[in-house]
């Protein structure tokens, strides 16, 4: 089901369509690929949506910097001082978080409106990046499924070619709050990784190369523990790249006794507190978990490779399952 979101300012209409099955309701826009809400029930049966969102456009188009629920590409994540190498030649991209890039820069495919066609049990959104686009090379094709499985789960499947060596790491920036709307946020909530190491960052953000051990720090959960608060850190996932989805992370609710389980493709999870949300919303009133290649790969060739060339595919794939205890 569709129906008429809002205009942008040059005209451009926003759609949002509703997906429901197996006890799931989640809305998505055309507009930045955003998942405005997935609503899902309690232990006790009653539902509650467990993502932020807004209301309107209006509200994503006056608080863009948060990336609610949104498709971030053309590569989610930093890359140090806006530029990186690729064979030779070094390309400048559009700089919007310091001197670096991040989520694709200040026109990224999160503020894009996307072409979208039903498919069974879902969507599939599409867009194409022209050469050029926010200083990345080669024309890419690319489209994002989203669908409910028979369990209610939320699916993510992603696919690009390029007709030029580029650089591509898409995911889904959603803030979970399992406990719903006036719950107090998700500092509470539990999280279990399957994680041994981490990438320390400095005081950009931006990956200093090192592949830390999270044993005996405050980086491990790989025992379920309270979140809490002061991270925005890449978890180098244990299983590395496969080429189906394996389990992650499992995150949970006491109060609610809602699940969140996360199985991916990808080799690494950003870990987001949501400590620098900014208004209308509190510090860590809910929590990223974006599944995705690593941050300044492009700068970084001991970093699993981010590199799309011609007559290549580019696939990745996430699913959010929800359950209760």
């Amino acid at each position: 089901m569709s129906e008429h979101f809002g205009t942008l300012s040059d005209g451009t209409p926003v759609h949002r369509w509703t997906l429901e099955r197996a006890g799931t309701r989640v809305r998505v826009l055309s507009y930045g690929g955003i998942v405005q809400s997935v609503e899902v029930p309690d232990r006790d049966g009653h539902t509650a949506d467990v993502v932020l969102g807004f209301a309107d456009l209006d509200g994503y188009l006056a608080h863009p910097e948060p990336y609610l629920g949104a498709l971030v590409g053309r590569y989610a994540n930093r890359i140090a001082h806006a530029r990186f190498p690729l064979d030779g030649v070094t390309y400048a991209l559009e700089p919007n978080a310091g001197p670096n890039s991040l989520h694709g820069g200040p026109g990224g495919f999160d503020k894009r409106v996307w072409e979208v066609e039903p498919v069974e049990h879902g969507l599939r959104l599409s867009r194409v990046g022209a050469h050029g686009e926010e200083g990345f090379p080669g024309r890419l094709e690319v489209s994002a499924t989203y669908t409910l499985d028979a369990s209610g789960a939320l699916r993510f499947a992603y696919r690009a070619v390029t007709d030029a060596p580029t650089v591509v790491n898409l995911t889904h920036h959603g803030y979970f709050a399992l406990g719903g709307p006036g719950s107090g946020g998700a500092a509470d909530h539990e999280l279990r990784l399957a994680a041994s190491r981490y990438t320390p960052v400095d005081a950009d953000l931006i990956p200093t190369g090192e592949l830390a051990q999270v044993a005996g720090s405050r980086f491990d959960f790989r025992a379920a523990r309270k979140i809490g608060a002061g991270y925005d850190h890449n978890f180098v996932l244990d299983k590395g790249v496969t080429d189906v989805p394996a389990e992650v992370a499992e995150l949970h609710d006491p109060a609610s006794g809602r699940v969140l389980t996360v199985s991916t493709t990808e080799p690494g999870l950003q870990l987001y507190t949501a400590d620098h949300l900014g208004e209308p919303f509190v510090p860590g009133q809910g929590v990223a978990l974006e599944t995705q290649h690593f941050p300044d790969s492009p700068n970084r060739p001991e970093f699993p490779s981010t590199v799309l060339r011609p007559g290549e595919v580019y696939r990745s794939e996430t699913v959010y399952a929800f359950s209760v205890r």
